[in-house]
């Protein structure tokens, strides 16, 4: 008999060779410089992951960008910021930028860094010399002068909650010109100096006279600020009025510890909240975030209360596309995909897991598109019957429930031609590391599987949502091909542009769109 590694099938025969190693060590495929950039900017946490601590993570950055354009660069931070709602990532990309070219850091810093949180992130990154300097720099001082400078009052309040560095520590270090009393008065406030009273922000003014005797009216001030402090329900319930979208979603629990929801009108007023399709686009919320608030939510939520986070998942899943012909959609749910979608750090852990967002993609697909065939798979395709009209919340719930086993992205592919189905689209939801169905020669097994395939589709299409920044992928990058990476809506956006072009549009080109 002829040896068979060496005259494969002609399906292998047409695949592309590999050209890398996964972090399983089976083969695969290196992404290009700038499509490993935008993988890392739009899934990289700087946590440790399920295949790679936070300082790998930290050095693929630093390596790739490098080999970049910083044009590119720059457009991937603002990909990463805008579109991804990623905070991290931005914020050190924006860090690199000023020793790359600092003009271009000066085009996107007021968009990548656009609150207080995401200023403290830089000046953190900054100091710690990750990027070629210990200290901000003249220009990137200035910049960051320039925000605390140009930042409205309430801005600059807001952004006095958080540590490491602190507002105070900040405006230590780049010492900003206040153009006004009242700034001036509000400096001396928050680095801890003697200031004027009669000129400190009205509400500045209200919260030292209420913390002087806690019965006075409750101050306009971060509710942060506040908790502390012995609050009666009703007060609990003024903070859920004024806390922003994303802090409420978070802190359901807190106010049925606190006896909010006993109020009268309390339930009503923040269902409604949470179900505000405005409020929802504001807060630019990830679809995994309302999963998290839904799993997370204790008995002492009201259904109510529980039944808005429910409505708000559909109403930010609005970008899944409804997708024309045969749609598959394979969410893999093998027990790599059980370590934490933003990866793991002490005291800030995500309960949410990649197999929960890649069950979230295949429940929210399905519910777009009825007669998709979902296909969760780990070693082999598990069977599972899931109703499209269910809630998104329980079909992800049970998806996810079926975790365990090794990766074999091929699974579904194998399956598939195995029944000889016509497929028009294909969707896999995974972390890369297939190493079940590893090969010594040639292409990957899920290329040699979707050669197979599309000598009977010849039109059918091939999309990988990878929610992990390793770096490889088990489908090489071409026209019917597209990886994309993320776990934001704005890979659905990518993915309905894809599936109805003609011309193939792949996510590097989305991100060079930008304007820088």
């Amino acid at each position: 008999m002829a040896n068979k590694s060496l005259f494969a099938s002609v399906f292998g025969k047409y695949s592309p060779g590999t050209d890398a190693t996964n972090r399983e060590g089976a083969v695969a495929y290196a992404y290009e410089p700038k499509h490993q950039l935008a993988q890392l900017a739009a899934t990289g946490t700087l946590n440790d992951a399920f295949y790679a601590s936070a300082e790998t993570q930290l050095a693929d950055v630093l390596a790739v960008a490098q080999k970049v354009d910083p044009v590119f660069l720059a457009k991937a931070a603002l990909y990463a910021r805008k579109r991804g709602a990623m905070k991290d990532m931005p914020a050190l990309l924006t860090a690199y930028l000023t020793v790359a070219d600092s003009d271009l850091a000066v085009s996107v810093f007021n968009r990548t860094i656009d609150n207080g949180r995401m200023l403290r992130n830089f000046v953190q990154i900054m100091r710690s010399g990750a990027v070629g300097r210990k200290s901000l720099g003249s220009r990137p001082k200035r910049l960051v002068k320039q925000w605390l400078e140009n930042a409205t009052i309430e801005q600059l309040i807001r952004a006095s909650t958080g540590n490491d560095p602190s507002l105070a520590d900040i405006v230590k270090m780049v010492h900003p010109k206040p153009a006004s009393s009242e700034r001036q008065a509000f400096y001396a406030w928050l680095i801890g100096r003697p200031y004027d009273v009669e000129a400190l922000p009205t509400q500045l003014k209200e919260f030292e006279l209420w913390k002087s005797d806690i019965g006075r009216q409750l101050p306009d001030v971060p509710f942060q600020w506040l908790t502390s402090y012995d609050l009666t329900a009703k007060r609990w319930v003024l903070l859920a009025e004024r806390m922003g979208w994303q802090a409420l979603r978070m802190n359901l629990n807190t106010l049925a510890r606190n006896g909010a929801f006993g109020v009268k009108g309390a339930t009503d007023m923040v269902a409604a909240r949470l179900e505000d399709a405005d409020a929802i686009k504001r807060a630019r919320i990830m679809p995994y975030q309302l999963l998290m608030a839904l799993n997370a939510a204790g008995d002492g939520v009201p259904l109510k209360v529980q039944a808005a986070l429910e409505i708000a998942l559909e109403k930010s899943l609005a970008n899944v596309p409804v997708m024309e012909g045969n749609v598959v959609v394979a969410p893999d749910v093998s027990w790599s995909m059980q370590s934490a979608v933003t990866g793991h750090r002490i005291g800030a852990t995500t309960a949410v897991k990649c197999v929960d967002v890649a069950a979230l993609v295949g429940a929210a697909v399905l519910r777009r598109n009825p007669s998709a065939t979902l296909m969760p798979f780990e070693e082999r395709v598990v069977s599972v019957d899931l109703d499209p009209f269910a809630r998104v919340a329980v079909n992800a719930k049970r998806l996810s429930d079926l975790g365990g086993g090794g990766t074999n992205v091929s699974a579904p592919l194998k399956l598939l031609n195995k029944r000889q189905a016509d497929v028009d689209l294909v969707i896999i939801v995974s972390d890369n590391e297939s190493w079940i169905d590893d090969t010594r020669y040639g292409s990957t097994e899920t290329m040699k599987q979707w050669q197979k395939l599309k000598s009977r589709n010849p039109k059918a299409k091939l999309v990988c949502i990878d929610l992990q920044p390793y770096g490889t992928t088990q489908a090489k990058e071409r026209k019917d091909i597209l990886n994309v990476g993320g776990f934001s809506d704005a890979v659905f956006d990518t993915i309905a542009r894809f599936a109805s072009d003609e011309e193939k549009h792949d996510w590097v080109t989305e991100i060079e769109e930008l304007e820088v």
